[in-house]
């Protein structure tokens, strides 16, 4: 007796005493008051605890979890040899009363991603052998979604057009069995749904067939009449129902949905199935461009398409991306922007024109860059920049208050931060140097003398004062941007224009009338990003070949963004550009502001991503590692 005292004394501080100082003996003396078998039932946990089958001791706890989930997949087990059994035993019936071979309904909710793959695509196959085709050629839809809705949406609870007959399609996002003969689908298309009542009272077809076939994210065609549930669900009830187009793999749950942004990113035909608000964005971004199209259109300007490759990558201080022409055997760059082939038509006498279409820079991808993108330029004959910037103002408050309802947007960082930004006009305007000055605190070189030598050194030790870091090469325009950035452009939340750039920044710029070494142009900025930049347009080809001169010399120091000389621009104004002033407006960031989506992705169909399985890249800080081998997450 005292040996096995000893052993279980040990085997109790082992296990069920750690680290305590409890006698063995009171312990005993505690289990003696209790009956016996519930001191059987105390001691068998140690006996199990040192019989694991995996030779480590387990707890109580444990033990009765396993034990758990052992019996539930048993149970589980039990229940699907049942619905099986059930389901063959039904097609077995109807198979002996229709003469016909019938498959047994199988369940697919336990179904991992590659089984429920494998399965549809076995399933469809054979539907192609049959008068089913799974891709029929034609449907003919009577009514949109949308318009189903605004007709019938008045009907009474309960109520049954049956003398009525209406043909929709949409894509199956739930399906909900009450019956064998009563099926629940909800229906999406066009941002909207409908619920579809199958009973197989009114069904004009073979209703278990049908059903067998039709699964979650299938696309269907419903003839039926409008009805109303007694709950007041606005329904259809289908007469006739036909598969258009199954979707073979299973769509991520309705309940957790589609939230990986890598997935979202690469697969947007899946984000705008399963997530709504992302075709709301994107119908915005469709309402800002129409409303840009119309507002010009109403002003007398022309729409016009130039070309897509040059020969000279000008119009902006970008870096190109370079594409081959076999037939001409030359390189050729991707435009970073219209601007010159617009200017070149001003001096052929269309004095007002705008393009709507892409550009395509070789730089860095971020939350708010993408390499290729789409702006709105249009230039304007006998108008300067405070022409533009009232008409900025115009546009974009009355576009603002078109699409939202209000003059003001809210939008938040990525960091969370919320801003408010108010179109109400006019906009602050902030001179550039003056302002720049006033924040610093310090002098500035005076902006006719900014390529000089020891102004760029005093623009690099302000920089250094203030910790702003600049990357080489380190000319005037690219140390005067850094110092903008953290200084002035932090203070812009509601839209602000920042003024009269020094010529150096600007070489296409026009000079300022009254200030020299300033052009006169403006940006605009909205919670803290550029939206809009414009200016009066030089139309002098003498300082123009001077402005294309020192942008070679920046490109000689190392500047890869400085522009090259254009012979054919020069000789162009030297036919007479009449005074102009252009304007430049990049609609993918304009729509992140209307849409509150902090990465310009979100407002991209499809944006540039590396490779899957390579990594996020540097300031890709919205993508993960590595892409989900299947949207069932």
């Amino acid at each position: 007796g005292r040996k096995n005292l000893t052993f279980l004394d040990k085997e109790c501080s082992r296990f069920i005493f750690p680290g305590t100082q409890l006698s063995m003996w009171r312990f005993a003396g505690q289990i003696a008051c209790r009956s016996v078998w519930r001191r059987s039932r105390t001691f068998s946990p140690i006996v199990r605890m040192s019989e694991a089958a995996d030779g480590q001791a387990i707890s109580k706890n444990e033990l009765k979890r396993r034990m758990k989930a052992e019996k539930k997949a048993q149970e589980k087990a039990e229940k699907e040899a049942k619905n099986k059994a059930a389901a063959a035993a039904a097609a077995s019936t109807k198979a002996e009363a229709t003469g016909e071979d019938v498959e047994p309904a199988v369940d697919t909710k336990d179904m991992d991603v590659t089984d429920y793959f494998e399965y549809r695509c076995e399933k469809v196959q054979k539907m192609k052998e049959t008068s089913m085709h799974p891709y029929p050629h034609k449907f003919h839809v009577s009514i949109g979604l949308a318009d189903y809705i605004a007709k019938y949406s008045s009907m009474e609870s309960g109520q049954h057009r049956e003398e009525e007959s209406v043909s929709v399609a949409g894509r199956i996002h739930s399906e909900r069995s009450s019956s064998a003969k009563l099926v629940f689908y909800d229906l999406h298309g066009e941002g909207v749904k409908i619920q579809v009542m199958a009973n197989a009272k009114f069904a004009e077809f073979d209703f278990p067939a049908v059903r067998n076939v039709v699964h979650r994210g299938d696309i269907v065609g419903v003839e039926g009449f409008p009805a109303k549930t007694k709950t007041g669900e606005l329904s259809i009830i289908p007469r006739k129902m036909q598969l258009l187009s199954p979707c073979l793999h299973r769509l991520p749950g309705s309940f957790y949905g589609l939230k990986s942004q890598e997935l979202r990113y690469r697969q947007r035909y899946l984000d705008l199935i399963m997530n709504d608000y992302v075709r709301q964005k994107f119908i915005v971004r469709s309402q800002i461009v129409s409303y840009v199209r119309r507002f010009l259109d109403e002003l007398g300007f022309l729409e016009i398409e130039t070309p897509m490759m040059n020969m000279i990558a000008g119009g902006a201080a970008a870096k190109p991306f370079v594409t081959h022409h076999n037939d001409l055997d030359m390189d050729l760059f991707m435009r970073v922007a219209p601007e010159l082939y617009h200017k070149m038509l001003v001096v052929g006498g269309m004095d007002r024109v705008y393009e709507i279409g892409r550009q395509f820079r070789n730089e860095g991808m971020d939350m708010t860059h993408n390499p290729e993108f789409t702006t709105c330029e249009f230039y304007m004959a006998y108008a300067d920049y405070h022409d533009l910037m009232d008409i900025t103002e115009k546009l974009l408050s009355g576009m603002v208050k078109k699409i939202t309802g209000g003059y003001k947007v809210t939008f938040h960082t990525s960091s969370g931060e919320e801003m408010i930004a108010d179109f109400t006009p006019p906009f602050r305007r902030i001179d550039m140097m003056s302002g720049l000055e006033k924040v610093l605190g310090a002098p500035l070189p005076k902006a006719d003398a900014l390529h000089l030598p020891e102004s760029i050194e005093q623009l690099k030790q302000l920089c250094a004062k203030h910790n702003v870091e600049c990357s080489p090469p380190h000319t005037a325009a690219r140390l005067l941007d850094k110092l903008v950035g953290d200084f002035l452009e932090v203070q812009c939340i509601s839209p602000t224009f920042i003024t009269n750039h020094p010529e150096v920044m600007s070489p296409l710029s026009k000079w300022h009338r009254s200030e020299k070494g300033l052009t006169e142009r403006f940006e605009l900025f909205v919670c803290q990003k550029e939206v809009c930049n414009a200016y009066t347009e030089l139309n002098d080809p003498v300082v123009q070949r001077e402005r294309f001169s020192q942008q070679a010399a920046d490109r000689e120091a190392g500047d890869d963004e400085a522009q090259a000389i254009d012979e054919n621009f020069c000789t162009a104004l030297e036919y007479g550009l009449p005074p102009t002033g252009g304007w430049g407006m990049g609609i993918d960031r304009l729509t992140m502001f209307l849409t509150d989506s902090n990465n310009i992705k979100e407002v991209l169909f499809f944006p540039a991503m590396r490779p899957a399985g390579q990594g996020a890249a540097e300031g890709e800080g919205a993508e993960k590692s590595a892409e989900p081998a299947q949207a069932d997450v």
